[in-house]
């Protein structure tokens, strides 16, 4: 017998009673986004390799272990992007929108994907919403960013369960200055450190502070801090940040070891981190990235940006129970008709009321049925409200209508009538 055909591991199907909870989160970050004055953009989710090479750094763990990469039929070899700051930059090189100090404030949203060891929460194709800013350097932007995700959390209910880290990596030259000692301090205590931590030294070593090994993180201990090495003008970008939030009333911890895994960062960078979600603590992560875009060839142009898991979020809405009602409820209206003439004056009459309120979620029967068959299919739909039309309705042009979560006794409606109605039950409902 064949094998039965399944999913990659790590790359999940989201099925029908899980997406309306993903359009809701979805729509709630696109609305907020649209309100700041953020646009957005598409990119593919293939690219070619020295692209991520180039900006992600190739002694990084994404481009050393975890990209999907392959050579095509012309003998390019290409990746599935596995995040998507680079692509954007890319996108905005090529056609040019950020040249002559053009400020770009854009978002994307969809799936990255990376080989990692799937769990939960963590996944080989993951979705994302990111967000870059282009050609603003002050630390008005930053704050702007952490206000925005800040925002998101209080309308998605999750505020108390999440936690800003905060730290500045500098300029490049500082940052450089700042590698040397660590270094140095590192080699000195080479062999107290975990076998990942020996190779990040030769290859990144400022990952090493990143680790999640006990006996490497006492040796970090009295290890030199990034804050001690900072330049005067990232030191006031860093304070001019911190005084923003603290007027917004945003509380964040200074965390000197956060790094974050990617080498194009400087300056700022933050992450949102909660307890609820077991050991995949971050939610949404970024920072400043003022050298990535002259790196990948253009000219000198300052960046920032974030990119928030979709997984991870949709996870802590469920964990947290802060779920919207009328998420779980999918229809508002279930039309049960018997009969042929009732199934026709059915559908026009459907058509009518959707005409006057497009907002409805109306559902009407398909394939017949028995009273008793389409009531069982009412209310297994969720419906608030079902809607008859029979023999009898159809005589005198009216409507059954009888509540199915509540109290109410059914009652008949005229056919001109109903939009009205139904436009007062199911908002009070």
């Amino acid at each position: 017998m064949s094998k039965s055909l399944q999913a990659i591991r790590g790359m999940n199907d989201i099925l029908p009673e899980q997406t309306p909870l993903w359009r809701y989160f979805e729509g709630t970050v696109a609305r907020l986004l649209d309100n700041y004055g953020y646009k957005q953009i598409r990119m593919p989710i293939v690219e070619f390799t020295e692209l991520f090479k180039r900006s992600i750094g190739e002694v990084t763990d994404i481009v050393e272990k975890e990209m999907y990469t392959f050579e095509d039929r012309n003998g390019d070899s290409l990746t599935l992007r596995p995040e998507g700051t680079a692509a954007c930059v890319r996108a905005v090189l090529e056609h040019g929108i950020t040249g002559g100090g053009q400020v770009q404030k854009l978002w994307y949203i969809g799936p990255m994907f990376r080989h990692e060891r799937p769990q939960k929460g963590r996944y080989r194709q993951f979705h994302q919403i990111g967000l870059e800013v282009f050609n603003l350097d002050g630390p008005d932007i930053d704050a702007e960013l952490i206000t925005m995700t800040w925002r998101l959390w209080g309308e998605l209910g999750i505020r108390d369960a999440v936690k800003l880290e905060l730290n500045s990596l500098g300029t490049s030259e500082s940052r450089g200055r700042y590698r040397e000692a660590l270094v140095e301090y590192l080699s000195a205590h080479h062999d107290k450190l975990d076998e990942d931590s020996q190779r990040r030294l030769k290859t990144n070593p400022l990952r090493v502070l990143d680790t999640k090994n006990a006996d490497t993180q006492a040796v970090l201990v009295d290890a030199p801090k990034m804050a001690d090495y900072l330049d005067d003008e990232s030191r006031v970008h860093f304070e001019g940040l911190k005084a923003r939030l603290d007027a917004v009333g945003i509380p964040y911890v200074l965390n000197p070891k956060l790094v974050r895994g990617l080498d194009y960062y400087s300056k700022t960078v933050f992450e949102w981190v909660t307890d609820k979600l077991g050991a995949q603590g971050t939610v949404c992560a970024g920072g400043r990235y003022d050298g990535l875009v002259e790196q990948m060839g253009g000219k000198p142009t300052t960046g920032v940006g974030f990119a928030m898991g979709i997984e991870r979020l949709v996870l802590m809405l469920e964990t947290l129970e802060q779920i919207p009602e009328e998420i779980s409820r999918q229809v508002d209206v279930y039309l049960c008709a018997f009969g042929e003439e009732a199934e026709l004056a059915g559908l026009a009459l459907a058509e009518r009321v959707r005409d006057q309120l497009p907002n409805l979620r109306l559902q009407v029967n398909a394939g017949a049925g028995s009273f008793k068959s389409q009531f069982k299919k009412a209310d297994k739909s969720g419906a608030l409200y079902a809607l008859i039309l029979g023999d009898d309705e159809m005589a005198q042009q009216v409507v059954g209508f009888k509540p199915l979560r509540g109290q109410g006794e059914q009652q008949s409606i005229a056919w001109d009538a109903l939009a009205a109605h139904l436009a007062t039950c199911v908002v009070q409902g």
